[in-house]
């Protein structure tokens, strides 16, 4: 019964899209991750897994072939959906050497950042107001804070254990330790702990596969370092990036759709807003769609010298030359489920647009038994707006980045959650001049 009033509605979505003209033959998809160090390739074979699924769910085909022309990494794909053909060219917008070269191997280094990015949040404030909208990502920052202290806190013991267990040792043999002869054990002991506390250390490294504590922090280290402000190099990639999107403005496509996921959002935000205000989003030009995605914009609009961001934020929630639907779920412990990113960020204009607010709802469109085998595997959870729902609602990733309407039609008159926060809620609220 989903799946029948499901594909009732894309139909009627499709009839929507011929009377507006704006049905989708061809798309230049630009897909912008999170923080994430691995190769994109990753994405594609992503894609590629969750498509198939989707289709086999949905009733419709899909299929992917390697990307012919030149640039960035990608691939195209060719789906039937509503009995109509599309094409789609998707792109990675790559910063994942930029992740790599902010992620340091010292274990120093690391706990230095951790002390640093506790008080960029705590000493400002932001921390608190953060907490007042979702627990889940304000949890999900404070574990590698947590986590990491804990692990200092073993290797503090095992030190302790380890000198305490020469000391004993050597009272046993020796007899009882006075002078140089007591010198000598404790120096050795101090040196055998200093190395297991070393060692300790080093394993807990080793395993960060599987706690993630050391990937968290250098996530949230990355946007607290300058407290809230772009670091150079990440500047310069995304004017690099805004080149790549503002060229497929211009050309012969039906669609220029940009997805940013997770801090890839607020990324789209301000490439986008730089587009715009450039005049480069032509008027009789593709329709141009951003579909922002477990977006963690708070985190960063919330620091003090945010202030770009936040006015990029407030000048693209206004602009008529896109289309922006924020897609969230409760379900997702690392994103800010149904926070609208404009107004919780104090920064909405009277004339406010966008983004429309919706939810995924994952206990919904996921079955119970999917639900069960997910709902405690929080980055998974965190990644599946990118994949297949076993009982899609109107959210359908492939659909939107491969299907026959575009973004806008898509979504024409969806009411946005009525669970959304939509109160400013950031303590700090200016914004660049």
């Amino acid at each position: 019964m989903r799946l029948k009033q499901s594909e009732q509605a894309q139909a009627g979505m499709t009839d929507t899209a011929r009377e507006t003209g704006r049905q989708v033959r061809r798309r230049r998809v630009f897909y912008i991750p999170g923080y994430d160090p691995i190769h994109p390739r990753r994405y594609r074979e992503l894609y590629r897994k969750e498509g198939v699924a989707q289709a086999a769910v949905s009733g419709y085909e899909i299929a992917l072939r390697p990307k012919a022309a030149k640039g960035g990494y990608g691939w195209q794909v060719s789906a039937v959906m509503d009995g109509i053909a599309t094409e789609a060219d998707v792109e990675v917008l790559v910063w994942s050497d930029i992740v790599r070269d902010s992620m340091s191997n010292s274990i120093p280094a690391t706990y230095g950042q951790l002390v640093r990015t506790a008080w960029a949040y705590i000493g400002s404030g932001a921390l608190w107001r953060l907490m007042r909208m979702r627990k889940g990502p304000v949890i999900a920052a404070l574990y590698p804070v947590g986590m990491l202290i804990a692990q200092a806190l073993t290797a503090l013991l095992v030190w302790r254990l380890v000198v305490a267990g020469i000391t004993a040792a050597a009272s046993a043999a020796l007899g009882p330790l006075t002078g140089a002869l007591a010198w000598s054990v404790w120096g050795f002991g101090l040196v055998a702990g200093a190395i297991a506390f070393v060692g300790v250390l080093r394993w807990f490294r080793a395993k960060d596969g599987k706690l993630f504590a050391y990937y968290l922090m250098h996530d949230f280290a990355h946007s607290a370092r300058l407290k809230g402000e772009l670091p150079p190099e990440l500047s310069g990639r995304m004017e690099e990036m805004g080149e790549t999107i503002a060229a497929a403005l211009d050309a012969d496509v039906d669609e220029v759709l940009v997805v940013g996921h997770s801090s890839g959002a607020h990324l789209g935000v301000t490439i986008l807003a730089d587009l715009i205000r450039a005049g480069r989003v032509p008027e009789d030009g593709p329709a141009l769609g951003f579909l922002s995605l477990g977006q963690v914009v708070p985190m960063v609009s919330f620091l003090p010298r945010a202030q770009r961001l936040r006015g990029d934020l407030r000048y693209l929630s206004a602009r008529e030359e896109l289309t922006w639907v924020d897609v969230t779920a409760p379900g997702d412990g690392c994103a800010f489920a149904l926070c609208d990113p404009v107004a919780v960020s104090g920064v909405a204009p009277p004339d406010k647009r966008w983004p429309l607010v919706i939810s995924a709802a994952f206990t919904q469109t996921l079955s119970p038994a999917r639900w069960r085998a997910l709902r405690w595997r929080f980055f998974r959870l965190h990644f599946q707006y990118l994949c297949a729902f076993d009982r899609p609602g109107d959210y359908d990733y492939f659909r939107i980045t491969a299907g026959p309407l575009t973004l806008a039609a898509r979504f024409a008159g969806r009411a946005p959650s009525k669970s959304r926060i939509d109160v400013a809620v950031s303590k700090y609220t200016s914004i660049a001049a």
